[in-house]
């Protein structure tokens, strides 16, 4: 039986669309006989065993706490305790391949196990981390720093046997690099349709405690990072309101940019239409998508957002709901405009309120749309299809010899 060994930044318990992205490559890969593990390094900010079950995954945890001090110094003491811990599993659990998902930390502490032991290693990139970086509000483009991480990126992908990237514009910049894009495949964002793909039925009393009785409700799902574009969201309001009286917007979720995001809707001259909930138990999030007509997801236009493909709308459209997207790069290889969702410009309120506004007064194609789009979730973005497209690339470096492995 084909071992398998995923190195990680975190993983379950911990909920977030990196972890969920996991969980799924887990569940599938073993619903295909294969045995598998993961490992976390020290981002892994969850407390527990060194070793656990979750929801039936097997994981192994990088023992003692982050590094401290210079950033660089303490990156590069965190890689090296990662790659002990990945050395003394390597050794108890013998793993035929190694997948290392981004950041790039992670597949420079497998690439140093790897090697070692001549075991082929996958590395899977979500995010490029220096764009990651820019997007949270921790790094800068253009820095000394990001212009490291990006060698880093690069060196690593070419010692990689394979490489896997979520998205067509991942692997189109990988290929202005240098990458030979026969060496990479796409393994693109999707959904665990059984986790997602019965929508359940809006519940009255959240309904009515929420405030949204006969109300045209837009809702945002998910982390509250300034790269999302909420304050768009909540900067289109006014307009929204002024076209569509009961519109209100409900926000659910956290982050970085919640208490500014809080005070910018305080200061709203509609900010009784805009309805904060904070983060909810991951169980009960099914009951919130329940609760929204029109899924808004209002990325701003960087190199982030135009490169990477998120998760979130694949969720509202297994939900059964209406998506509307500003039109960035990562939104467009999910969403056909007019066919499986609505697409606004990026950064213009204006434009996004006129969208949503003219898709509440066109109520006659959303039964249509809902099915088309869900259908094509189902069709293309299923974990259970995409989970087919590592197989070949497991077996063709597993056929190769020892020797030539990571030559590429």
């Amino acid at each position: 039986m084909t071992h398998i060994l995923h190195v990680l930044d975190h993983s379950l318990p911990l909920h977030s669309g990196y972890t969920f992205r996991t969980r799924a490559i887990l569940r599938a890969q073993m619903a295909r006989g294969w045995e598998v593990r993961g490992i976390t390094g020290h981002r892994h900010s969850a407390s527990g065993p060194l070793e656990e079950l979750v929801d039936g995954l097997h994981f192994h945890r990088t023992p003692g706490k982050p590094a401290t001090g210079n950033p660089v110094l303490r990156e590069w003491r965190d890689i090296a305790a990662h790659a002990d811990a990945i050395e003394a599993l390597v050794q108890q659990w013998r793993p035929d391949i190694i997948h290392a998902h981004s950041p790039v930390l992670n597949a420079i502490a497998a690439q140093r196990v790897a090697k070692r032991h001549a075991i082929p290693l996958v590395y899977e990139i979500r995010a490029f981390w220096e764009d990651a970086a820019v997007g949270n509000g921790t790094g800068t483009e253009g820095s000394p720093r990001y212009w490291l991480t990006r060698q880093l990126e690069t060196h690593s992908v070419r010692n990689a046997d394979a490489v896997a990237v979520i998205c067509e514009g991942l692997r189109a910049d990988l290929a202005t690099r240098g990458i030979d894009p026969a060496k990479i495949i796409v393994s693109p964002n999707g959904v665990d349709m059984d986790q997602f793909g019965t929508p359940v039925p809006r519940d009255p009393a959240l309904t009515a405690q929420l405030g949204l009785e006969g109300a045209d409700v837009v809702g945002f799902i998910g982390s509250f990072y300034d790269y999302e574009g909420l304050d768009d969201l909540i900067a289109a309001m006014p307009r929204l309101v002024r076209a569509r009286p009961r519109a209100k917007l409900l926000l659910v979720g956290g982050g970085p940019r919640e208490q500014a995001l809080r005070d910018q809707a305080l200061a709203s001259p509609f900010a009784d239409h805009i309805v904060f909930v904070g983060r909810v138990p991951h169980d009960q999030v099914e009951h919130y998508y329940a609760q929204i007509d029109i899924l808004a997801y209002p990325r701003k236009a960087m190199r982030l957002t135009d490169l990477v493909t998120p998760l979130k709308p694949l969720e509202a459209m297994a939900q059964g709901q209406l998506v509307a997207a500003s039109s960035v790069g990562g939104h467009r290889e999910l969403i056909e405009d007019g066919v499986t969702g609505t697409l606004f410009p990026p950064d213009d309120p204006a434009g996004m309120a006129a969208a949503l506004a003219g898709l509440f007064a066109d109520r006659g194609i959303w039964e249509d749309r809902r099915a088309v789009a869900r259908a094509f979730v189902e069709r293309e973005r299923n974990w259970s299809s995409n989970i087919l497209r590592y197989e070949p690339v497991y077996q063709r470096l597993l056929a190769r010899p020892a020797r030539t492995r990571a030559a590429a």
